[in-house]
């Protein structure tokens, strides 16, 4: 009998308290050096390495395999011992759907292709926008993306690959509308990936305008006016067929970076390939970046509530969250300048989703998700910081607001040592709160990591419209009408654990000195720990009754 989605949410609850640790507060970075004398000037820009690896792989025969039982399988596996065996699906903190996808051998397995069929396929290429840094030797483009072939995958088939994905809801049962949006994102999910291939040559021109709906203005539109070229990318794919790679381009008319505070962006079109577009960002070495996440920040998706999020992910449209684009829409009006950087732990093979969302309600940016060689739990843990680290070491100067909210764990770590790997460069840390905004979310996070930053750096928050009125271009991060109550430990805690109205953090009914104390010590979190045991003991239990 397959486990409930309700018994698998208190199992993984469970365990996420019992095997979490307190992750070590990140110390403050001296503003002076040992003899008072001021810190040392920021680093030349890099050329950052590609996340992606370029070591020749052999090809490897893969046996015939049934995707649907393998991923039934990874889907449904359970806890086989407390503090160990975490499901694959479990990443960030929370559950993950987006984990254990098939890819290349064993899609063209389970559709049963022939070697003739795959090759008469059109090739496709996903172009995810890139940014670009101005070093002495001029623009350096990172172009990266992955280069695929979509098998003529029939309605029936992508129906069953569908109820899998879509956990205890079937297909049957959807609106049409959303039938046809979760057969889409499955067929996106059955793909072929190319290794070893050249990518065709990219053309690049000036792009016209920026913005939400591709509306003139905000998110530093220019006027390009220069640029034109073709040039080609210096690898072949990964056995993953991905690409990723800084190109020098040539300036053509284009300004110098160290000329201009503008954003300056071309288009970029792979030869060949129908879909193969995307926006280049020509990103200045100064000026304010927003990193900002997508689920559960942009837009509705209750990662935390599984059967939810599944809907969410899979088969209902994406809706963003509250007034979310209004207030982006003031950035990118109000500081022209500003550069926004999407960056999300979704795999590639569902981005293209996740860019048209963006395109249709938020200004025009750069964009970085989880390639294809980061694919398991500790991987996915794992890409976020580096895709951070990348970002920041190519533009040492920039100022960064970095932006998510509280049910990611990685992001309650990463987050604030970026403050400390990176002295000078975070201006504001904004999360929002959604164990205090929705009753679904019942995981814990953790607020250890912020206890030795300044209040005035980050924020916690409940709704858009707490960061309205803050002086962003001037370097104001935290309202001072949003109590924060942070506890410097796990707050947010299951089964009514905490649930004293004065510890919910973000939250306008407590402060400082009446917030509710959070766990702090090992044994205190084995306490909380065993009791979230016997419930989801409890639960699971009467799910098989």
């Amino acid at each position: 009998m397959r486990v409930s989605i309700i018994a698998r949410q208190a199992l993984v609850q469970a365990t996420l308290l019992s095997i979490a640790s307190a992750i070590p507060a990140p110390t403050a970075f001296p503003s002076t050096n040992n003899d008072n004398s001021a810190a040392a000037a920021p680093p030349d820009p890099v050329i950052t390495p590609s996340p992606v690896q370029y070591n020749p792989s052999p090809v490897v025969p893969v046996a015939r395999r049934n995707i649907l039982s393998d991923v039934d399988s990874d889907i449904n596996s359970v806890l086989s011992g407390l503090g160990s065996d975490l499901p694959s699906w479990v990443a960030s903190g929370v559950p993950n759907f987006f984990q254990g996808f098939p890819t290349g051998d064993a899609v063209v397995s389970s559709l049963g292709l022939n070697s003739a069929q795959l090759a008469a396929l059109p090739t496709n290429v996903l172009n995810i926008d890139p940014y670009a840094n101005w070093t002495s030797s001029g623009w350096n483009v990172r172009f990266h993306g992955n280069v695929y072939k979509q098998p003529n995958t029939s309605v029936s088939d992508l129906n069953k690959f569908a109820n899998v994905f879509l956990g205890n809801t079937s297909i049957e049962d959807l609106p049409e509308s959303q039938q046809a949006q979760a057969r889409n994102l499955t067929a996106e999910i059955l793909v072929v990936q190319q290794p070893h291939v050249a990518v065709n040559t990219i053309h690049l021109e000036p792009a016209p305008s920026q913005g939400a709906s591709g509306e003139p203005g905000g998110g530093g539109a220019s006027n390009t006016t220069g640029g034109t070229q073709d040039l080609t990318l210096p690898y072949n794919t990964t056995a993953e067929g991905d690409f990723d790679a800084f190109v020098p381009i040539d300036s053509n008319g284009l300004t110098a970076g160290n000329e201009t505070s503008a954003i300056q962006r071309l288009n970029t079109y792979v030869e060949g390939a129908s879909i193969g577009n995307s926006t280049a960002y020509l990103v200045p070495p100064k000026g304010l970046t927003i990193v900002s996440d997508i689920d559960d920040i942009l837009r509705v998706t209750k990662i935390y509530e599984p059967e939810q999020g599944l809907l969410n992910s899979f088969a209902r449209p994406f809706t963003p969250w509250e007034n979310m684009p209004d207030l982006y829409r003031n950035w990118s009006i109000n500081i022209p300048d500003m550069h926004f950087h999407y960056l999300t732990t979704t795999p590639e093979q569902v981005t293209r989703n996740y860019m048209q969302f963006i395109y249709t309600h938020y200004p025009g940016g750069s964009f970085d998700t989880r390639p294809l060689n980061f694919s398991d739990v500790s991987a996915t843990l794992s890409i976020r910081k580096f895709l951070l680290k990348k970002v920041f070491e190519t533009f040492p100067e920039r100022k960064f607001i970095l932006i998510a909210d509280t049910s990611n764990s990685d992001v309650m770590r990463d987050y604030p040592e970026m403050v400390t790997d990176f002295p000078g460069q975070v201006q504001c840390i904004w999360l929002r709160n959604t164990s205090a905004t929705d009753s679904g979310d019942k995981f814990p996070y953790d607020t250890s990591g912020f206890k030795n930053l300044n209040q005035s750096q980050y924020m916690f928050f409940l709704h858009p419209n707490d960061l309205t009125n803050l002086d962003v271009a001037n370097g104001q991060c935290y309202n001072q009408s949003i109590a924060q109550n942070l506890t410097f430990s796990y707050q947010g805690l299951p089964f009514g654990l905490g649930d004293d109205p004065t510890s919910v953090n973000a939250s306008a009914n407590g402060t400082e000195e009446n917030a509710a104390s959070g766990l702090s010590t090992r044994g205190a979190a084995g306490a909380q720990s065993l009791l979230a045991l016997v419930a989801a003991m409890f639960t699971a239990t009467f799910m098989f009754l």
